[in-house]
């Protein structure tokens, strides 16, 4: 059975920073794409980074989080990771971690495992 559990969201107050971490478990983790998406109340879920697991780790961001947000993973600790800077009030959101068996992907329609979500609320 697979898993992904987020942990570390929270609140924090604006240009604050935190980093969500999501372990994996029941896959072959590094074998996987993984992704960050984020889904704010009334609105449709977002993507916002994901990280291949070929091409070094090859990384792709959503433009509003670019220069701040940083994702990485550890594949012998079956984690991924969010390194979230500079916080906005508009980064308020639940955010959710998300594997794909493909080589690179950022659509959420091509991911097939998802974590429980962890709100992340930005204090202005």
């Amino acid at each position: 059975q697979v898993q992904l559990v987020e942990s570390g969201g929270g609140l924090v107050q604006a240009g604050g920073s935190l980093r969500l971490s999501c372990a994996g478990s029941g896959l072959t983790f590094s074998r996987y794409a993984m992704g960050w998406f984020r889904q704010a109340p009334g609105k449709e879920r977002e993507f916002v980074a994901a990280i291949s697991w070929f091409l070094g780790g090859a990384t792709d961001y959503t433009e509003s989080v670019k220069g701040r947000f940083t994702i990485s993973r550890d594949n012998a600790k079956n984690t991924l990771y969010l390194q979230m800077n500079s916080l906005k009030p508009e980064d308020t959101a639940v955010y959710y971690c998300a594997a794909a068996p493909q080589p690179r992907v950022t659509v959420p329609s091509a991911y097939d495992y998802w974590g429980q979500g962890i709100q992340v609320t930005v204090s202005s």
